[in-house]
């Protein structure tokens, strides 16, 4: 399941960077998380990243993008592959 962040964002650039995938971006009001491209850092770490600095817990499992551990790994593999 992708994540996704909610309105209680605060905007305070923390998460950003912190994810592996470039799946978090600027949206209109707040941080907002690509599906397609989020993993919950499965293939990277073993907790997602956005998850462990977010200061105001604002990044639950999105139930719009339900995916288990092993869809998330096959879509880790594919986005690798793609940048090498």
């Amino acid at each position: 399941m992708a994540l996704m962040i909610t309105d209680e964002c605060i905007n305070c650039d923390v998460c950003e960077p912190e994810c592996p995938n470039d799946a978090i971006s600027q949206g209109d009001e707040i941080y907002v998380i690509d599906p397609n491209k989020c993993t919950e850092c499965v293939g990277h770490y073993d907790t997602p990243q956005c998850v462990e600095v977010c200061p105001v817990d604002c990044i639950p499992k999105d139930p719009a993008h339900a995916e288990s551990h092993e869809q998330l790994q096959a879509k880790y593999e594919k986005l690798t592959a793609a940048k090498g």
